[in-house]
């Protein structure tokens, strides 16, 4: 960690997210953070406890004078996505995020920063820890998992808090406020296949992509990034028609909200066709530059040779899954009618692998339409019962539905005219924020979501942009300042 991200403004938010650097919390290895959060509350004197589920929860009561004021919950999630470079070594479980200043921004060495949504914590810290901030009643709600299923939102029971506005600091950009997010639903694969021998007179060979950018598989799925597994399924296809590949084994993605940046398959090919095969992978790897070159710029395809494997999948199921995974939808599906600009509905297919004898996949669907997500599962079942896969859907999450008639949206919005000279933009997202599932909790909430800008969540190039980080402080103490009346 780099010192001087200490000397940053405002000081109380980076000295609260070096402190969330420093303790490893990858989704559902939370529990040194959750630890951490509560030895917190309470060396402040606060009100704090753990909920059956793993989410913190902090209260701080009004200061002298805002008593009337209504409750406020800030809400973040303590959980980060472990993303790494492969030539990085770190361990997410273990070690600390190497963080440093890079001109503007703050990022990491080769990792993602969790900033997503380390920012949003820390400044829910400051509040906590603050004597000079003028605010009415204060929840903190810290939720756990996130990243891979919302088990912290999920699990949330009524009754445990009493604010009436939700203030959910997991946006990713200054300047905006957010007012809906899209829903979310999981699509996992599997093909069953019979190894068989490696046969004879081949040639084993290891294919990487790399030098993708990947990045949120929601916020980033319309700029027209590669998806490694994409990629290499195109290549696959064509090489199994033209030269009777074979594969050993296939290894693409991570995470099934990150855009997929690297992807690896063992393959075979008959001795008589490495020629070729070799020849085809470098047009390939011309063809994706190009067609990449400018969202792309470091994407690669390389070959190296490797030891003959000693079994290989049977001819049948790899060609039906190869067909599979490079016909399944992946990116922008549908753009909203109701909001230019906005995605509606997309799938990210975010991993492929083989494990023993069988080939497995994940991926995730968002949409803001309930409808239009129910339609895209059902065409991804079908694509996939028909190549004699199975397919199940779990984790599926609603999305949040704009309320124009918000008292904190009008409030929010006068703050910042009044601080800044101009009004907000009010969006919608699309990405799993956790305000639709806790709204259909807290049906009565009044909630809103905003935060700094952060660019490439999700990825290795995970930044923060300091300006904007006081600028949200700033925005949000004046904001609490001026919380409506009861």
């Amino acid at each position: 960690m780099n010192k001087e991200i200490f000397n940053l403004e405002p000081q109380r938010v980076w000295k609260n997210f070096y402190s969330l650097t420093q303790i490893p919390r990858p989704s559902k290895k939370e529990k040194r953070v959750i630890e951490f959060m509560v030895e917190f509350g309470k060396k402040l004197g606060l009100e704090t406890f753990v909920d059956d589920v793993g989410n913190v929860i902090i209260r701080k009561p009004a200061t002298p004078g805002m008593e009337n004021r209504k409750g406020v919950v800030l809400q973040g999630h303590l959980d980060m996505v472990p993303q790494k470079n492969s030539d990085k070594v770190h361990d997410f479980e273990k070690d600390p995020i190497e963080a440093y200043i890079d001109g503007e921004w703050v990022t990491a060495d080769g990792t993602t920063l969790g900033a997503d949504n380390g920012i949003g914590v820390a400044a829910a810290m400051a509040v906590l820890e603050a004597k000079d901030i003028a605010h009415g009643p204060i929840e903190a709600l810290f939720t756990i998992d996130e990243e891979t299923g919302m088990t912290g939102a999920f699990g949330l029971k009524p009754g445990l808090l009493k604010g009436e506005i939700l203030i959910n600091m997991d946006s990713e950009d200054e300047g905006e406020l957010y007012v809906g997010c899209a829903g979310g639903l999981d699509a996992n694969i599997e093909f069953s296949a019979r190894l068989e021998s490696t046969p004879s007179n081949h040639f084993a060979y290891k294919l990487a992509i790399t030098g993708l950018k990947g990045g949120h598989s929601g916020m980033d799925i319309n700029l027209g990034r590669a998806n490694s597994i994409k990629l290499l399924f195109r290549f696959l296809y064509q090489a199994e028609k033209q030269l009777a590949l074979r594969i050993a084994s296939i290894d693409g993605g991570s995470l099934r909200n990150a855009i997929p940046r690297e992807a690896f398959a063992v393959v075979v090919v008959p001795t008589g066709k490495t020629t070729e095969f070799e020849k085809m992978l470098g047009q390939f790897e011309k063809i994706y530059k190009d067609e990449f070159s400018l969202t792309e710029p470091n994407l690669k395809f390389t070959y190296e040779k490797v030891d003959m494997p000693s079994k290989v999948l049977d001819n049948n199921i790899q060609s039906k899954a190869i067909r599979a995974f490079f016909g399944c939808p992946n990116g922008v599906v549908r753009m909203s009618d109701a909001v230019p600009g906005l995605v509606e509905t997309s799938n990210n297919l975010a991993r492929v692998f083989t494990e023993n004898d069988k080939i497995k996949g994940q991926c995730l669907l968002r949409s803001s339409v309930e409808s239009s997500k129910d339609a895209l599962a059902q065409k991804m079942a079908a694509i996939f019962e028909l190549a004699g896969a199975s397919i199940d859907f779990t984790g599926g999450y609603p999305g949040w539905k704009p309320n124009p008639n918000s008292a904190i949206l009008k409030s929010m919005q006068d703050v910042y005219q009044k601080m800044y000279g101009k009004i907000p933009e009010v969006k919608a997202i699309h990405a799993g924020l956790e305000c639709g599932l806790l709204g259909g909790v807290y049906t009565n909430w009044d909630m809103i979501s905003f935060g700094p800008t952060i660019r490439h969540p999700h990825s290795p190039d995970e930044k923060v942009n300091i300006e904007t980080v006081k600028k949200f402080w700033d925005y949000l103490v004046e904001v609490l300042k001026n919380i409506p009346i009861k």
